[in-house]
């Protein structure tokens, strides 16, 4: 039993570990235009210094991940853990509806339909299924912070803890993969990394306090 919940453990700390491909498919322009998505998705068109990126990168955390990306986790994690299904689908749904993240459209969906398909073993999980079963037929999207939340609720995983991870390694791929043509070295990039990742804590604390009461039930 115990080597049994150790291997769930791991299982969801491996699909959760791939966002990275998420923030370097969307920080390398020959990616997304291969995915029709244009580069940059906040307007920014060429970043040839670190001043631009870093300007890129806070733009992308004050306008997406804060006020958009991580509220759709926690909404996700919570409908998840009651087995709410039609209120995932229409959190998944009213995702589609906000304009920052229609440029992102195409490699959320990417990513999310790839670790949806992660998810096919776990048959007897109705609320798996029936979500499937939802973006195949074009009833949701697939979101990757939709997704994301659903295996945070499915394998018991922590919420603070996952949001904040979340919003670590979003930003670090998005450093890696947009600080490659600059030349920055590994500190430079670290400290960048430090300096936008070092706000997360106390956003995710206000995220969590701000939902509480809509959510108590």
């Amino acid at each position: 039993m115990l080597n049994q919940k150790i291997r769930t453990a791991d299982e969801g700390m491996e699909l959760l570990g791939e966002l990275h491909r998420f923030a370097e498919q969307l920080g390398t322009p020959g990616k997304l235009t291969a995915l029709g998505t244009a580069p940059f998705a906040l307007g920014f068109g060429v970043i040839d210094n670190s001043a631009r990126l870093r300007e890129f990168l806070e733009d992308y955390c004050s306008q997406v991940l804060v006020p958009c990306e991580l509220p759709a986790i926690h909404r996700a994690y919570v409908h998840a853990s009651r087995y709410e299904v039609r209120e995932l689908i229409a959190s998944d749904r009213q995702l589609g509806q906000e304009p920052k993240l229609r440029r992102f459209a195409s490699v959320s969906q990417c990513l999310g339909a790839a670790q949806l398909q992660k998810l096919r073993p776990l048959r007897d999980q109705r609320l798996v299924r029936r979500y499937r079963e939802a973006v195949e037929n074009g009833e949701a999207h697939g979101w990757h912070t939709i997704v994301y939340g659903l295996i945070l609720a499915l394998y018991s995983m922590p919420l603070r803890q996952g949001l904040i991870h979340y919003g670590q390694q979003i930003v670090r791929g998005f450093v890696r993969a947009t600080s490659l043509s600059l030349h920055l070295t590994d500190r430079q990039r670290g400290d960048l990394a430090a300096g936008l990742c070092s706000p997360l804590p106390r956003a995710v604390e206000s995220l969590l306090s701000a939902h509480t009461t809509a959510f108590r039930p």
